[in-house]
Order: structure tokens, then sequence, then C-alpha cells
């Protein structure tokens, strides 16, 4: 049978890859399971421009190289393509790529839907048949502009949230179980995969992709991670997954010099090289790898349901000097240290996944001072939904660590984030990166005795929520886990049979829900209107206190944090208006393993000035405590 007219590309295609705005590679490259002729088998392609000639093995050949090769384009494309019959669904293959200098290699499809699991490497043939049963969820995803809901995200290594007894991993099958319980208790509103594209180290925790378009054979197969999905569209939360387009390992079946040419990244190490994550550094100046990456977006957003995604390391894909030393690097054609080509692949990324899907979450993980992140492409910015408020994390970590005695001289430390949250869209991460590297656990961090650790953690929580912002919290931290994240262990569930780690949990819980149901909290989030100081250098008590508010309805929140173990008794506080203050919160509960020190719950303000308003009320503040108030204008 003649395989070589034979193809699943149009000229639309091929125009689309040449120019790098092709959006859905994966309907076209790879493998196919298709009928010609009625004859049905396998259709394969691949770009290796480079290569001299390119064959396919696979478990249906024996592995043979030179069984079934595969015919280059005439249009000088550089994609092999070709039909090979009675192959199917499950059968093993790799492309065996002969390269101009004479040697063969052995390389993993790059649009390959499945793999085996690590450390085998071959790709997998593989269709979906999964039914889908979040229509709803889909319609009504958009209902609402994401920048005016609660987001409150959960992020999860899978491999290390939990184990089973004999510690092999639980499968997608059980995750959608297990994790999904947990999540809806837990309150939250997305929960934020680390990578679950293929990956061959455990060690690199997903980040080191080679299988860019396969969820991990870990877990089980790709239908196994639509179920998880679908199960927690069907509790009401949304899905976001971590993506790596910065950088990728040099393994022998991957990317690294896939043709045996510098293909998908630069051939110059002061380019293509990180030295980091000792990988490699996309080409985001040839079209055919920002086709690639844009489509891989696009696939996991279409193919999976997936509400939002993630960009790892956008910082790294900014600057050409990142941690390179003088010498270690190329300035741009105008001598400066922006990367330019990853500056358009960012734009045309942002621009093209919310023209397709105008509903969904692109975040950041920025950490400089780049301007305009979250502004639209067309408007100068990065086209980003979101970024991560890394100084707001930073600075508010080294504000808890300190001990209380020493906190009255650095509250700037957690005022110092209001002079900037509104410059971008932002989100308060604590995340993974806080929980390992020898940083030890947000409990480890905190200073005093037992007690007091805990009562700070519960800040430190209630804090968070109270700042203008969307919010992520990484596994184990909701429930104030002892020891550093193990990527090889699990997280220590047993803590939850003590008292103090389950009142933890239960707070969050609650802080969830609070969330999600005071529009104060959330409504004007990314607006200066939405957040008022009422006191925040007040150093000889270390109490700071603020409004938070829904400016179109006028609801209110009062917040105020006691920042020392020592209580405050007829605290004086000032509010903008006469007001009746109900207790919606009091991180002091014995709920949470408070002290349970007795508080008002319902105040009343009168004509007397404090911090430069005309009413005030008098507030009991236990130790080291957060008190929410909900109030209510009185005539």
């Amino acid at each position: 049978m003649n395989s070589q007219p034979f193809s699943l590309l149009g000229p639309l295609d091929l125009h689309l890859l040449n120019q790098g705005d092709h959006r859905r590679l994966w309907t076209v490259l790879g493998a196919h399971l298709v009928e010609r002729e009625g004859v049905a088998g396998c259709q394969f392609a691949v770009w290796a421009p480079n290569a001299v000639s390119v064959c396919v093995v696979g478990s249906f050949n024996a592995w043979n190289v030179g069984a079934h090769p595969l015919y280059p384009r005439w249009d000088g494309s550089g994609i092999h393509e070709g039909f090979v019959p009675g192959v199917e669904r499950y059968a093993l293959y790799k492309f065996a790529i002969e390269t101009r200098q004479g040697a063969w290699l052995e390389k993993a499809d790059p649009l390959a839907r499945r793999t085996e699991a690590p450390p085998r490497t071959a790709s997998v043939v593989w269709e979906s048949d999964y039914a889908w049963n979040d229509a709803v969820w889909m319609a009504d995803r958009g209902r609402i502009p994401v920048h005016k809901q609660p987001l409150s995200i959960y992020e999860v290594h899978l491999a290390s949230w939990k184990r089973k007894p004999n510690h092999e991993s639980l499968t997608y099958a059980e995750f959608a179980e297990e994790l999904v319980a947990y999540a809806v208790e837990l309150g939250c509103t997305h929960v934020e995969l680390m990578p679950v594209m293929e990956h061959p180290f455990d060690g690199s925790w997903g980040y080191q992709i080679c299988g860019y378009y396969a969820p991990t054979a870990r877990f089980g197969d790709p239908d196994g991670l639509k179920y998880l999905v679908d199960r927690l569209h069907a509790a009401e939360i949304g899905v976001i997954l971590d993506w790596v387009p910065s950088h990728f390992p040099g393994d022998p079946h991957g990317l690294h010099r896939f043709d045996g040419s510098a293909l998908y990244e630069h051939a110059n190490p002061k380019q293509g090289f990180h030295p980091d994550w000792n990988s490699y550094i996309f080409n985001y100046g040839r079209n055919e790898v920002r086709s690639f990456l844009i489509s891989n977006a696009l696939y996991w957003l279409e193919e999976f349901h997936i509400d939002g995604i993630r960009v790892d390391a956008v910082a790294s894909m900014l600057y050409l000097d990142y941690s390179r030393k003088e010498g270690e690097w190329i300035p741009n054609m105008h001598g400066g240290r922006e990367n330019l080509e990853s500056l358009h692949f960012i734009r045309q990324l942002n621009t093209a996944v919310y023209a397709e899907h105008p509903d969904v979450l692109m975040l950041a993980e920025e950490s400089t001072s780049w301007p305009g992140v979250t502004r639209t492409a067309d408007s100068g910015g990065l086209g980003f939904g979101f970024k991560w408020m890394m100084g707001w994390m930073h600075d508010t970590l080294e504000f808890f660590k300190r001990d209380p005695i020493h906190r009255h001289f650095h509250l700037n430390e957690l005022s110092f984030s209001l002079t900037y949250a509104f410059s971008e869209q932002f989100c308060l991460p604590l995340s993974h990166d806080e929980m390992a590297h020898g940083k030890g656990s947000l409990l480890q961090r905190m200073p005093g005795d037992e007690w007091q650790r805990f009562a700070n953690v519960r800040i430190l929580f209630a804090w968070m929520f109270a700042h203008p912002g969307s919010k992520l919290l990484f596994m184990g931290g909701e429930f104030g886990m002892r020891g550093e994240w193990d990527h090889d262990g699990q997280l220590d569930w047993w803590a939850l049979d003590l008292p103090e780690h389950r009142g933890v949990q239960r707070l969050v819980a609650r802080l969830n829900r609070l969330y999600r149901s005071e529009p104060a909290l959330y409504a004007a989030q990314y607006e200066p209107a939405g957040f008022e100081w009422i006191e925040h250098n007040d150093w000889h008590n270390a109490v700071v206190s603020a409004l938070r508010r829904d400016p179109r309805s006028g609801e209110t929140l009062l917040v105020v944090l006691n920042l020392i173990p020592q209580p405050h008794s007829h605290y004086r506080l000032g509010i903008p208006e006469h007001s009746e203050a109900e207790l919606v919160l009091n991180t002091d509960a014995s709920d949470w393993g408070g002290s349970d020190q007795r508080i008002l719950h319902h105040l009343l303000s009168e004509p007397r000035e404090a911090h430069g308003k005309a009413q005030s009320v008098l507030l009991e503040l236990p130790a080291l405590s957060a008190l929410f108030y909900r109030l209510k204008t009185l005539q």
C-alpha cells in the first residue's frame, strides 16, 4: 500500500504551522487511528526537518528500523508521515530518526497522547472514548467574570498527596473519590495540579516534562485524568494545571536535539540552556515551536476540560540574563536583556487562549517587577489573567517568622504589599516552593511555644484571606503539617487525629466559606475601593486593622489582627460611620484550637474619635488572634 499521498494535514494546517499560529496540532501530528481504503491502521506524522530519514518502530513491527519508513512531505515543511496498517490502540511506538551525522535516534512522539509508565519511555497509540458529564459546569463557567468571583486554590502534588498502605500511588479514579471529597470539605473553589504531563524523573515534581501531550501514566490512562476532572466539576470545583513552556530536560528520548539538531531549543547554550534546572530553553523565535506550545495549552483546555493554566517560571522567560553572569548571555537586537521572542510568544499564547476560551484562567508565576503582566496584550501587557504576588508571600512569611518581641518594629512587612496590590490582578501564593528546599513547613517557621506556633499559623491564614487578591495554599499547609513536604512520601494525615491540627484545617475550611459567602472579600478584591486601612502603624500594640468592602452593595467587613502573644483589653478602634458590628470569625475560638478568651460578639460604635475616624468601638483582642466583624451602618 502506497502511504505517501495520504495525510491528515491540509494546506491551512501547514500555513498555520509555518506561521507559528497553529492551535490544534494534536489533531494532525502524532499517531491517529484511521481507516484507509477499507484498511484500519494508524497514521503517523512527525516534524523532523533535519532528519535524513524517519521510520516508525514499535510493538507491531518488532522495533525493526526500516520496516515502516515515513515519507518526507514534498512541500519542505519538514514533516514525515505515513500509514501503517493493522496498528491498534495500545500499540507501543517511537520514531527512529537518522541524523545528518549518520546516527540513529529513537525518540518518543512529541505529540503522543499516552506514554508508558516511567522508567519505560515508549509512546502509546491512544484514542479516547471518554463520555463527559460536565456540560452544565462548562456552560456556566463563564456566566460570571472570573475576576468577580472568589478564587481559592488548593495546590496538589498528586504523587505525594496520599499513598496506599504499600506506598503505591493512588490512581486517577481513586483521587476522584478521595481528593474530590477532601476538596469539598476544605471549601476551595479550585484544585491546582502540579504538572501531570509525563516526566521521567520523580524528583523534578513534574517540572521536567518529556511528554507534553500525555498525562503521566503513573496514575492510569488519560481517560482516568478526565474522570478526575469530571468528578471535580460535579463537585463544583475547577481544575488548574501547572504548565512548563520555559524549559525541558535532555533525556535521550525527549525533545532535546530531536532530529540530531537543536530543533526545539536554541543551538547556542547562552540562549538554549538553563543553568538553574540543567535543562533546555525553547526557541520561541521558531514558528513551529510556538505552534507546538500554543496547541499544547489549548489541548489541555479542550481535551481535558481544564479551567485554567498556571504558567511556570515566567520570569526566566522574560529576561535573557536570568540566572546568568556577564558574558553568559546574548543581548537582544536592541542591546537589552528582554527576551523579545519570548515576549511575542507569551502575548500570542494568552491572546489565543482567551480568544478561544474567554472563561478560563491564565496565571503567571512571575517574581519580578515586570509591568503589565495582567494587562491585555493589545495594550502592551503580557495578557495574563492573574499574577502570583511573590512580594506579599516573601514579606508576610518574613514577618511571621519573627519573634513577637520584634514584630512591633516590622509592621511595614505586612502593609507594604498594599502599596502595589492593585497594580496587577494578584493571587496570593503559599505554594510548594515555600514548603521545600530546606525552608521547612509553615508551622516550623513560627516562633514561640506549641500553642503560639499554631496561633500564628491561624493568623497567617486569616491575613491571607483578609488581604485583597485570590488565594493559593499548598497541600499540608491547611492543617499545619509539622515537617517539610517530602515528594517521595505523603502528607502527615495522622496529624488530623490531633486537635490542634484538625482545628487549623477547620479554620481554613471556615475561611474558604467566609470568602465565598461575603462579597466584601471578593467582589472588589482587585480594586482599591475594596480595601481601606484603619491602622497599620500601631507599633506599640502590634495591632493592624482594615476594612474590606463591596463598593456596589456597601457590605463591609472589619478585620483586626493582634500580632503578639499578649491580649489587649478595651482596645479602641476607629470606624468610618455609626455602625453595629457582628462577629463572624475569631481565630482564637476553641473550634480552631484557640484559647477561647471571652470577646464581644456584638459591638455598637460611639461618637468618639480614634484613628482619624469620628466613630469608634471598643474591642477585646485575644493574644495572637484575628477577628472579623460584619459592619452594618446605622442612621
